[in-house]
């Protein structure tokens, strides 16, 4: 069966991963596995030792701490909205899109959104 703590960093992996803009085959490469195993990782399917996860963190340039944030606030479902919400592709590409557009323009679109959000 497979634990909670092992799914929660398998997220984060995921989601770091996603947020520096790598595959995982790339992540495989740089850290010397199959890019299936980083795919067993991220599901929680294999749990990570220390010594890779260590690898890991300096390919994704995190501490060791970061797989583990959040764990203790997540109820019996072992999940969170916030954590939901930045595991979720489409959620990190709007970011990344976000912060491709000028800054003023962004300013003005977060204006928006916080006026659209309001009156929903």
């Amino acid at each position: 069966m497979t634990h909670p703590v092992d799914i929660h960093v398998g997220k984060r992996v995921r989601q770091r991963r996603w947020l520096v803009g790598m595959t995982q085959q790339q992540l495989a490469e740089r850290v010397g596995i199959k890019f299936q195993q980083i795919q067993k990782y991220e599901t929680g399917a294999n749990r990570i030792s220390a010594s890779r996860l260590w690898d890991i963190a300096d390919v994704l340039e995190v501490p060791v701490s970061f797989f583990f944030e959040g764990i203790e606030g997540n109820n019996s479902t072992g999940r969170d909205k916030s954590e939901d919400m930045m595991t979720n592709r489409e959620a990190l590409d709007l970011v990344w899109s976000f912060y491709a557009i000028p800054a003023e323009q962004r300013r003005q679109l977060f204006e928006l959104a916080k006026v659209l959000s309001e009156a929903a």
